[in-house]
Formats: structure tokens, C-alpha cells, sequence
């Protein structure tokens, strides 16, 4: 069961469709006197070197695809293209009109295209189906073709649906030199279905998202099934189709270079599915990570603003397309925004953001009344949570939409003490002594027992501070199925990645509870989970430290 306050209907909240119109119109016209001075002389700039031309390209099927192709004053000769898939938006290419722009303004040719079954599009959306794929390919001869020329290398470009479509593409076509994906997905089984947890409010955003694009069958059924929790085999096997995750090792026989940026609090595409696919890379990469949610943290770059992400992108393009010497390819592979602030930090791996761990034993010693964390377990403590109810821990107030309040420094504040200790168990740590930094992966090992055959928790980490007021740090959902009830159930659950500054004197708070809207709920009826104290397999929280 969902919440309405959890599916937006636009992945793109922010964007000024109107102000994307008056700016391709004067790209077309040359008449700026409708957009700002800095946009104006942006187009006046960019229309010197290559105008846009509205193109019809052949598609898989004989379906046309609608896009945008920008062609060269300087007539036909060899250079470097991007092509850039749409997004889940039935404004399809429209939103990478002041991007292309800047693309084709340094040098390359570009085209831009509405996915299948968005905008003027035609076909059916198919999720980065074979279909999809077989149009990138198709959008790659259409370029050749109407430039004159191949391009000296050519790289695919894609923010949240169009990222997954480029890796894709990559991961088949010899011809696709380098990827840059925003806000995208490694393993979209993961995804949608974490720790056997059913990511239902991304499903039913994704559905609302959609508009009035035309989903396919098999894509309505897929989705459909998630939400009724029904035919989940098939659908993951629908879902591996659809990851480059398990193409990856085609990626790496050519060692194409990729860039990655995500968002820490990604509600849609989770953090961990995606440095998962990061990590298996074993040619170039990068991967950008920020505060805030679903595509936010690169949205001021869709508007024509400064915007890092996008300029990391240009740079990442410009050493692996064009071998200029930027200094991306002896750079640190991840850049990271720590949590809530403009600080950056950069690593030469993933592996290296952790630089050590600390173990804090679940424990009944009372911390306010509270469970502690503690560097040793202790004996005699139990807790039992109650189903059925929901708390005040939740993941965010909405997907995609609570990120902006985060980026602009105003992350949600949460009511930790109202939450009812019979509906959730809560350990607290003691309060820091210094600041301490959170970097990597949590992991929860948790043993439980059930008293009904199937069971779904969610575990929360909180930043509290001496006020009492909260900040969620991560989260992660799990659910086990099929446990004989009264049966001892072991979990391990690795909490979303995170870049977590605790201040000292700010305590950690861990609440597990049985609900959220976020996902979909496994637990029977006036069902009860038994968290309790064992000496041979004590229950602990893994903090990576930096």
C-alpha cells in the first residue's frame, strides 16, 4: 500500500517547461528578445558555430522517434557526437536543449531523441528493452548518416531513464566510445525489489511519471505484478533484461569509460545498486554523489545553469572523446557531497571513502528509556515490535520532491519521540565525543524471530541531536518469506551508502519498525517480531567510518 504524498507526477519538478520552449524557439529563430540576457548571448554564441533542425528518426519496428539533431555550419567533417536518450518525461528531449546546445557549441555533433512511446515518439515504452536498444543503434546510423561522416568517437548521455538506455547501448554497440549516466540504475531488480522488499512507491511513481506515454503490455504487466506482489520470478527476469549490471562484463572487454551521479538519498534508483554496478566497472569511471534525491542534484543544469555535475560530465566527455588533457583521467574516481553541506571529498576508489568500521552491539542497556548501541552486546533484553502500524520513521515525506528541501539545506526533521515503542524497536548510541564521519555502507546484522510465516522490517539511521530533533541518515528495507513461524531469522541488511557528518554530541538512533509507505508490507495481521538478546549471535550495526 502506497501514500498519495509519495508519488509525484513528474520526475522533474523543477523544470520550467515554458521558459525549455522560449529557449529552443530562439535557438531555432534567433529571436532572443524572450529569454534572459545571459541565455540570449548562451544562443547567439551557440548558433554561430551549429543550429538545431527537428528530425524524425527511424526507429526499431519502422516507429519514428521525434528528436533534435544539430548541425554544423561548418558543413560535414569528421568530429566527436553525443547522442542523448530522453528521460521518464512525456517532455522528452526537451529537457536537454540548453546542454546539447553547449555540446554542440564545443564541437560535437548531437542529437537528442524521445525515447519510445514519450512525446512524439512513437512505439511503446518498453523500459530499455531490446527495442530501446535497437533504437539507440539506429539513432547512432541516423547521425552518421545525416552529418556525412562517423563520428571520431561518440558517447551516450542520459539523465535517470535515458542513463539506462546509454549503458545499454554501450554495453551492445562497439561504436559507443563513453557513457555519462545521471541519476540511473545498475540492477533494476534491486531496484524495485531490495532485500525481497517490494519498492512499491517507485513503481506507482514511475506509472503516475509516465503521463499519457504509452506503456506496452509487458510493461504495465511488469509493473502491475510488483504492486500486487504476484509473478515476481518473472519480473525480475523481465528487470535483468534491463540492467546493465548483467552486461557489464561486455563494458569491460572494451573498457568503456563511464561517469555516474547520484543522489545519496535516492528514493527511486537506491545508492547501493548502483555502486554496485560502479564497482564491477574495471575500465575509466567516475561517479558523483550528492545530497538530495532523483535527478535534483543535476536539474539547475537542465535550466542552463552552472551545475557541477554537468560540468564534470563536459569534462569527462572532453578527455575520452576529444583525449583532452583535463586532468580527468589520473582524478580521483569519486567525488562525493557530504551531508548537509557544500563540502566535498574526493577518493581515489570506492573502497578507499571507508577507512575503517566500528561495531555497535543492539543492547537493552536504556539510553532515555531506549535499546543501546555499545561497543559489547550484552544478555537479558528483549524487544518485540507490533505489524500493521505505521511510525514517524519513514524514508522521506515524498519521493523525488522531499530531496529539493534537502539540497537547499532544510532536510526533513523527524519526531523520533512520538514514535510508539510498540510498534518499533529503538537503540540509541551515547552521545559522539567528536565529530564522526559516516562513510560507506552500514550494515545490520540482525537476528529476530517472527511469530507468522513471512515478516518485513525496515531499519532507519538517525542523527539526533541534543534538542532531540532527527535527520535520517539511511534507511534500508528487508523482508523474509516463508520462515516457520516461532523460527530464528538472520538478517543481513546493508543500509544505503552515505556521506554522514555526526556532529559531537549528536547521538545515533536506530529504529526498526514494520511499515512505511515507501514499501510493500509482507507481514500478517496483529503479527509480532521478537528482537532479543543472544549470546552466540548478538545482533550489531557496522558503522563505516572515513
Amino acid at each position: 500500500m502506497t501514500s498519495e504524498r509519495t508519488q509525484p507526477t513528474t520526475l522533474y519538478p523543477e523544470l520550467d517547461e515554458d521558459a525549455l520552449k522560449r529557449y529552443f524557439e530562439a535557438l531555432t529563430s534567433g529571436d532572443t528578445t524572450h529569454v534572459a540576457p545571459a541565455r540570449a548571448a548562451e544562443i547567439e554564441e551557440a548558433r554561430a558555430v551549429a543550429l538545431p533542425v527537428r528530425v524524425k528518426i527511424p526507429g526499431a519496428r519502422g516507429d519514428e522517434l521525434d528528436g533534435v539533431l544539430w548541425k554544423h555550419l561548418a558543413g560535414a567533417r569528421e568530429r566527436p557526437a553525443v547522442i542523448m536518450p530522453s528521460p521518464w518525461t512525456s517532455l522528452g528531449w526537451l529537457v536537454y536543449v540548453a546542454q546539447a546546445t553547449r555540446f554542440a557549441a564545443t564541437g560535437y555533433n548531437v542529437l537528442v531523441y524521445s525515447a519510445r512511446g514519450f512525446g512524439a515518439s512513437g512505439g511503446e515504452v518498453e523500459v530499455a528493452g531490446p527495442l530501446d536498444v535497437e533504437d539507440a543503434g539506429k539513432a547512432i546510423d541516423f547521425l552518421t548518416d545525416r552529418v556525412g561522416a562517423a563520428p571520431t568517437a561518440l558517447g551516450f548521455l542520459g539523465d535517470s531513464y535515458g542513463s539506462g538506455i546509454s549503458q545499454l547501448i554501450a554495453a551492445r554497440d562497439e561504436r559507443v566510445h563513453a557513457v555519462a549516466a545521471l541519476s540511473t540504475w545498475g540492477d533494476v531488480g534491486e531496484a524495485f525489489y531490495e532485500n525481497s522488499t517490494r519498492h512499491v512507491a517507485a513503481v506507482a511513481t514511475l506509472l503516475s511519471a509516465a503521463g499519457d506515454a504509452r506503456l506496452s503490455e509487458r510493461t504495465r504487466r511488469a509493473f502491475d505484478d510488483l504492486l500486487a506482489d504476484r509473478n515476481i520470478e518473472k519480473t525480475l527476469e523481465w528487470a535483468a533484461e534491463r540492467s546493465p549490471l548483467t552486461y557489464v562484463d561486455a563494458l569491460n572487454r572494451r573498457s568503456v569509460p563511464v561517469f555516474f551521479a547520484h543522489a545519496w538519498h535516492e528514493t527511486l534508483f537506491p545508492a547501493n545498486q548502483t555502486l554496485r554496478m560502479f564497482q564491477a566497472l574495471t575500465g575509466p569511471k567516475r561517479i558523483d554523489l550528492s545530497i538530495g534525491d532523483h535527478s535534483g542534484p543535476e536539474m539547475t543544469g537542465m535550466l542552463g545553469l552552472p551545475n557541477r555535475i554537468w560540468e564534470d560530465a563536459h569534462r569527462f566527455f572532453a578527455h575520452h572523446l576529444k583525449e583532452v588533457d583535463n586532468g580527468v583521467g589520473g582524478q580521483d574516481q569519486v567525488v562525493s557531497q557530504v551531508m548537509w553541506g557544500a563540502a566535498l571529498e574526493s577518493r581515489p576508489t570506492w573502497d578507499a571513502v571507508t577507512g575503517s568500521t566500528e561495531r555497535l552491539y543492539l543492547t537493552g542497556s536504556a539510553v532515555d528509556g531506549d535499546g543501546g548501541l555499545a561497543d559489547k552486546p550484552d544478555t537479558g533484553w528483549s524487544v518485540r515490535i507490533q505489524t500493521g502500524a505505521d511510525t514517524p520513521a519513514t524514508v522521506a515525506d515524498a519521493i523525488v520532491t522531499a530531496g529539493y528541501a534537502e539540497m537547499a539545506g532544510n532536510p526533513k526533521v523527524y519526531a523520533v519521540n512520538e514514535i510508539d515503542r510498540a510498534d518499533a524497536g529503538v537503540w540509541a548510541s551515547q552521545p559522539m565525543a567528536v565529530t564522526t564521519k559516516l562513510r560507506g555502507i552500514p550494515r545490520l546484522h540482525l537476528a529476530y524471530t517472527p511469530s507468522a510465516h513471512h515478516s518485513t522490517l525496515i531499519a532507519h539511521l538517525f542523527d539526533v541531536s541534543p534538542d532531540g530533533a532527527a535527520h535520517i541518515v539511511t534507511h534500508a528495507p528487508f523482508t523474509h518469506l516463508g520462515k516457520e513461524p516461532g523460527q530464528r531469522v538472520r538478517a543481513e541488511i546493508a543500509l544505503q551508502a552515505t556521506g554522514y557528518d555526526v556532529p559531537a554530541g549528536h547521538r545515533l538512533l536506530l529504529v526498526i519498525d514494520a511499515r512505511d509507505p515507501f514499501y510493500g508490507d509482507a507481514n500478517q495481521p496483529r503479527a509480532t517480531i521478537d528482537i532479543a538478546a543472544d549470546d552466540e549471535d548478538p545482533s550489531y550495526l557496522d558503522i563505516p567510518l572515513g
